[in-house]
């Protein structure tokens, strides 16, 4: 990672690259779309095919290594104490998460980038509808919790 202080975007502009070329890579020398939800159903409704399961194994490790070389990459994790209940917004938010691709027959990653790159229009009103709900519940979440 850059340090963030010299140029906020880099590390942007390098992870977006590194999602472009591994989701580009699927597509051109697997066929498959990298859409990490259908990947993890898949896999965890036992498909065997081995790419699967090397994709998901690649991700948990990124995150890992990400985290041994620079802890103040996740500085969240040290405010869900379970004091506060930390842990279990966090499993209600992985759920809700869940629940959605699975309503959106997608993720924002399947959906965002590798749908818009193919120009469908299901992934369009897909990633408009993930951006207004995001940006509705945290105007809510400013104005009811006070923060605004």
């Amino acid at each position: 990672m850059i340090d963030s202080h010299w140029a906020p975007w880099l590390n942007a502009v390098i992870g977006g690259s590194l999602i472009g070329l591994a989701s580009g890579g699927l597509m051109l020398f697997n066929g498959r779309i990298a859409g990490i939800s259908g990947i993890f159903h898949q896999t965890v409704a036992g498909s065997r095919e081995a790419w699967r399961w090397m994709f998901l194994v690649g991700l948990v490790l990124a995150g890992v290594v990400a985290v041994l070389l620079y802890p103040s990459v996740l500085p969240a994790v040290s405010t869900a104490s379970p004091a506060t209940g930390g842990a279990l917004k966090v499993m209600a938010a992985g759920l809700l998460v869940g629940f959605g691709t699975r309503m959106a027959s997608g993720c924002t990653s399947g959906h965002g980038v590798c749908g818009l790159a193919r120009f469908s229009l299901r992934s369009l009103a897909a990633v408009v509808t993930f951006l207004t709900i995001g940006i509705l519940v945290t105007f809510l979440i400013g104005v009811v919790g006070g923060r605004a």
